[in-house]
């Protein structure tokens, strides 16, 4: 039986996320991948947003992804709105498709210590109060201190556990293909009784059709014999299709885990919660919840961090998943083309239109409006880190560059010598670093705030101490995210 810290059950973004993070902090991991290597059919989710891309900057990936994909200057929710003016280096959707975001990905995973169990599925487990066994399907176990189901909507892991998987059941449902076609299609965005329906081009020059149906259908995956007849439907004619390398189906259920955690085992990504894919966020919601949960995981394991602190991950993410849920809910139904749900249509356009709303709602779709609960305080205080300038005696320096070992970074831009009696008895768990910074400080939606004397940022980017000229609250902060102080 071979024995790992961790094992991650599902190798997707979510999966090679949470595997890197944890190999980064020098924790003993494998994955459990049904797939023989990482590829996918169709082109699956589209684009990385503007934290997605924050996140792989403090690991120094970001520009792999960027050299790759198209930057387009909106986000989605109903309507396009213009992300250009958002204080961030990445303020763009990063037109990708999943089979390069996660080619890449496992090219960085690949560099780490990481197991990978390919071509074999989970067929069960057992926990006890020491770890988790895993029962392989075919024969073979694996052995664990903790578990992670990144295992999508299915999850083998959530129902394993019995976690309930709450929420509201589909509606209706879409089909998508990826097709040739012998005449040339009607390109773009059609709207009509039925919903809204789309045809472009994917990258091998066959047709991307993106289908509402009729009437709600939750049947197996469909056949080009089906797609043909929806376009009739909605063209009247099917354009000649053919050749399809990729027919599936979509609906709008949105369900999500009542819990994020059994003991010892948790889930992430699709396991955790689904929904419909309106304005790209899956993907996306899943890598940041990997970032969250990594670093907690890895200091737990070492017994650095109380298990206690594991609970703070579905306290953080819980909340931002249900966001997306409700999200995601009034996107389907500002699809209705009713008289009444157009008029509704009318005026939520022209509110979009005013710069807080699209501020506000832009920032909620691409996740730089999160902020983590963490008391009250200064308005970056749970908020994600910008990822300013800095003057140290090294020479410039971004911020982000000082987490790409995904360690804890004390940040300190006033008086020398302050802090230093107080991070003395972490100071093997963190960085530190003295440094000057030129120019406003921004957050997304508020604006500028008041320049702090120095910040606590966590691993995964978000700031858990600001500081005011003293050392006030910095011990306690400590303590609460990277365990009690060493004894001297």
């Amino acid at each position: 039986m071979a024995e790992h810290d961790v094992v991650i059950v599902g190798g997707g973004p979510t999966g090679l996320m949470l595997a890197g993070e944890l190999a980064l902090a020098g924790i003993d991991v494998a994955i459990v991948e049904k797939r023989a290597n990482q590829d996918v059919p169709g082109s699956r989710a589209g684009g990385l947003h503007a934290r997605t891309l924050e996140v792989f900057d403090q690991r120094g990936i970001a520009d792999w992804f960027i050299a790759e994909g198209t930057p387009h200057p909106h986000a989605y929710f109903h309507v396009a709105l213009d992300i250009s003016d958002f204080p961030t280096r990445h303020n763009y959707t990063l037109g990708l498709w999943q089979k390069h975001i996660e080619r890449i990905m496992a090219s960085w995973v690949a560099a780490l210590p990481v197991t990978f169990h390919r071509e074999r599925e989970v067929a069960g487990f057992a926990q006890d109060e020491r770890g988790v066994s895993v029962a392989l399907a075919g024969g073979g176990s694996l052995r664990a201190s903790y578990l992670v189901g990144c295992d999508g909507g299915r999850s083998i892991v959530r129902k394993t556990a019995g976690i309930a998987f709450d929420g509201w059941d589909a509606t209706k449902s879409w089909l998508i293909a990826e097709a040739s076609m012998r005449e040339e299609p009607a390109w773009g965005f059609r709207h009509d009784a039925i919903g809204t329906h789309a045809i472009g081009k994917a990258e091998d020059g066959r047709a991307r059709i993106v289908l509402t149906e009729a009437r709600l259908s939750s049947a197996g995956d469909p056949t080009v014999q089906e797609v043909g007849a929806a376009l009739a439907t909605v063209y009247g004619t099917d354009f000649g299709i053919h050749d399809a390398s990729w027919v599936s189906r979509f609906t709008d259920l949105s369900r999500q885990a009542a819990a994020y955690r059994e003991r010892r085992v948790l889930l992430a990504g699709d396991a955790a919660h689904v929904h419909p894919p309106m304005g790209g966020q899956g993907l996306n919601l899943g890598v940041q919840d990997a970032a969250n949960l990594g670093w907690k995981l890895a200091q737990v394991i070492k017994g650095t961090a109380p298990d206690s602190l594991l609970d703070t991950y579905q306290a953080e993410r819980h909340p931002v998943a249900a966001r997306v849920l409700r999200n995601t809910m009034a996107h389907v139904a500002l699809q209705r083309r009713d008289e009444r749900s157009l008029a509704l249509d009318e005026y939520l356009t022209e509110f979009l239109a005013m710069d807080e709303p699209r501020k506000r709602m832009a920032a909620e779709v691409i996740g730089l409006g999160i902020r983590y609960d963490l008391g009250e305080g200064h308005p970056l205080l749970g908020r994600r880190m910008p990822d300013l300038d800095l003057l140290t005696a090294g020479g410039p320096l971004r911020v982000y560059s000082l987490l790409h070992e995904a360690r804890p970074l004390l940040l300190n831009l006033g008086a020398r010598g302050v802090l230093d009696a107080a991070i003395a008895p972490w100071a093997d768990r963190l960085r530190r670093v003295d440094a000057g910074c030129e120019g406003p400080w921004e957050l997304p939606v508020l604006g500028r705030v008041e320049a702090p004397s120095a910040v606590l940022i966590r691993p995964d980017g978000y700031v858990a101490w600001v500081g005011d000229g003293g050392d006030s609250g910095l011990a306690d902060a400590l303590a609460t995210w990277f365990g009690p102080p060493a004894k001297a």
